[in-house]
């Protein structure tokens, strides 16, 4: 399978907690299979129901080391969005627009969310519903569930495609979707399903593979939940002057642009929204890098997938297809070795930061450390770490 396409489903492993475990995941694949079942029937199910639901389920160790390497979210904001930005994807995403045109004004009619942000996250996600994943769901939700780092995330998922089984729209044997449980074009965990599941077409059911009406509705839902605001912009590339006070930038830092433009910052296309509108400026490569300003519709990204440079590569991309240019690279500093980011993550949680784990992802709450440290160490706190920094700092010599 071409690289390209197998970004469609490597991208898909930041998943929000939903709630504790259930059942204990500690023990033999198949005692935990057994607390599902009673769990399932204690929760009022049929035991027929539940024994028809677990009849085919196995573990799967290739889940396991799915999941075990996620190198893709280690990429830089540049390495990551040129990989999944391809002009296949922007050509396939005109066609998209022409062939459904009327799905996608229907979504937007109803939720305000834009075709272009819509197309992206269907391009991220699946390649336009074309590579939506050959694992089988129960198989691997059941599979991450016995895996004791992260039982609470899967479980809740578990119940939920039984739940979907029930009301005979979920087939265990059958239903195939990412390595982390993920179905559709869209990619759905069982419970966002149940949540968010909308039927666009009308035809009585919910469809996440195989109907794209139903698809985009549901991801218009999904996004309208989250908080989309209709009419506004999610991200504009932007120029900022080297005076600008660096600390001042990042997520959540928003100021008015009226206020941006007098402190020097110009949007790239010269076009400006309303001046009114507030947002931050964000620097995946640091002040040497691309810019942007980040709207509150950003935000809504971040809740999507919590990956930074997915959120961000996203919403750019989301701007590429509304016909706007690639974005300026820039001359930023390359981005520290995996084994360098680490180290540094070490350090930083023993200055008592959280970065939110030694990980080797530069993710926003590493930034905003590095952040802190370059502005206490009188450099430029543009949140991007380099070998300076860690000279800096003594972490090297």
């Amino acid at each position: 399978m071409k690289q390209l396409l197998l970004t469609c489903v490597t991208v898909l492993a930041v998943i929000r907690p939903v709630s504790a475990s259930i059942v204990p995941c500690s023990g033999s694949f198949e005692s935990l299979v057994e607390a599902v079942r009673q769990e399932g029937v204690n929760r009022g199910y049929a035991p027929a129901v539940v024994n028809a639901f677990l009849s085919t389920v196995r573990h799967d160790p290739e889940v396991i080391r799915r999941d075990n390497r996620q190198g893709i979210f280690k990429k830089s904001f540049i390495e990551f969005s040129t990989l999944v930005m391809s002009e296949h994807r922007m050509v396939k995403g005109s066609e998209f627009r022409q062939k459904y045109g009327a799905e996608l004004a229907a979504v937007y009619g109803r939720y305000g969310v834009q075709p272009s942000v819509l197309l992206a996250f269907l391009a991220l996600e699946t390649d336009y519903g074309v590579v939506q994943g050959d694992f089988n769901t129960l198989d691997a939700l059941m599979t991450l569930s016995h895996d004791c780092r992260r039982p609470e995330l899967f479980q809740p998922h578990l119940f939920a495609a039984l739940q979907l089984f029930s009301a005979g729209s979920f087939d265990p044997a059958t239903t195939q979707g990412a390595w982390a449980g993920e179905i559709g074009m869209i990619q759905m965990l069982p419970e966002d399903i149940l949540h968010y599941g909308t039927d666009g077409d009308g035809d009585g059911r919910i469809d996440l593979r195989t109907s794209v009406a139903d698809s985009l509705m549901t991801a218009g839902r999904v996004l309208n939940s989250f908080g989309w605001r209709p009419g506004e912009p999610w991200l504009i590339e932007i120029r900022v002057p080297d005076s600008l006070d660096w600390i001042e930038t990042g997520p959540g830092k928003r100021k008015s642009l009226a206020r941006w433009r007098s402190l020097g910052v110009s949007s790239r296309s010269g076009k400006w929204p309303a001046l009114s509108l507030e947002a931050a400026i964000l620097l995946p490569h640091g002040r040497l890098g691309p810019a942007f300003f980040a709207f509150p519709n950003f935000d809504v990204y971040i809740e999507w997938n919590r990956s930074f440079v997915y959120a961000t590569t996203a919403a750019f991309f989301a701007t590429l297809l509304s016909g706007e240019p690639l974005y300026l690279s820039g001359h930023a500093p390359p981005q520290l070795s995996d084994a360098g980011v680490q180290w540094l993550q070490g350090h930083l949680t023993e200055l008592g930061h959280d970065v939110g784990g030694i990980d080797g992802i530069i993710g926003t709450m590493t930034r905003a450390a590095v952040q802190y440290e370059q502005h206490r160490l009188g450099l430029p706190a543009d949140a991007w770490p380099t070998r300076g920094l860690l000279l800096a700092a003594g972490f090297v010599q």
